[in-house]
């Protein structure tokens, strides 16, 4: 059975979904004392391992998939716009620090390839990752270079060498893959209207496989997601098509595509 840690837990809706799906949650980091009530209540087998920046990933219960949705105020075209250099958004950073901990931990215990923990990361924020960022050194908007921050974060956890292409005009599509050497990510942005909650909340998930090639198998699968395409023939958000190229690793393959609304 796959196991599961939450990062940003808030009430649980990660944890929510991974029960839905036959998977454990083990542990959740929270800070808000509400929230930690709330799925204490819902979910009383799972630890509460407290504040993200003082967690070590060498140190917590090894599991299958981290995921987390981290501060979006500095992301939101509602905000400020700060970004990933923002001091809330910038917690993203923690997240990719704990997978790699963790990953390093069981890598010294003697795992490798698919067994290494976590195998999957799940990441999920505003559409507006897409268009945020700002250069550290000038202050200046750089739209677009926030969620290349983000894409390139992940994969280097594997591959230190990969570095993804910005796209053209700095506007990432709203749904992408990009396939490295070992490891391999995508993106989709989801409206919850069409997947059964009375309400328009778009939100982007990002799934990064660090063994193998399965977030576009997990993402663009239409068979596997319930309420999927809009119904009365709506628009809903489609599976991606190929787009060029998306990223350039040493002897790697690469690609991307995209679905606009």
């Amino acid at each position: 059975m796959l196991t599961m840690g939450s990062l940003f837990d808030g009430i649980g809706g990660f944890p929510l979904a991974a029960v839905r799906n036959g998977i454990t949650p083990v542990w959740a980091s929270e800070i808000e004392a509400f929230p930690i009530e709330v799925t204490k209540y819902h979910f009383p087998r799972m630890t509460h391992v407290g504040d993200i920046t003082k967690l070590d990933g060498a140190n917590l219960p090894p599991v299958d998939i981290i995921c987390g949705g981290s501060p979006c105020q500095d992301l939101s075209v509602a905000g400020a716009r700060a970004g990933l250099t923002g001091s809330r958004s910038g917690l993203f950073m923690e997240q990719i620090r704990i997978i790699k901990e963790m990953r390093d931990e069981d890598k010294r215990h003697g795992r490798s390839g698919i067994l290494v923990r976590p195998r999957f990361a799940v990441w999920e924020n505003v559409p507006g990752c897409l268009s945020s960022g700002r250069d550290p050194r000038t202050g200046r908007k750089t739209p677009g270079s926030d969620f290349r921050q983000v894409l390139e974060a992940f994969l280097q956890i594997e591959e230190p060498a990969l570095h993804v292409i910005g796209p053209p005009k700095r506007r990432w599509e709203y749904s992408g893959a990009i396939l490295g050497d070992r490891s391999s990510l995508a993106w989709v942005r989801w409206n919850a209207e069409y997947l059964g909650v009375p309400q328009r909340r778009r939100r982007i998930f990002l799934v990064c496989d660090f063994a193998g090639q399965r977030p576009i198998q997990i993402l663009f699968d239409q068979k596997s997601l319930p309420g999927y395409p809009a119904p009365g023939g709506g628009t809903g958000e489609g599976p991606a098509r190929t787009a060029g190229t998306g990223a350039e690793s040493p002897g790697g393959a690469c690609a991307a595509g995209g679905f606009d609304v």
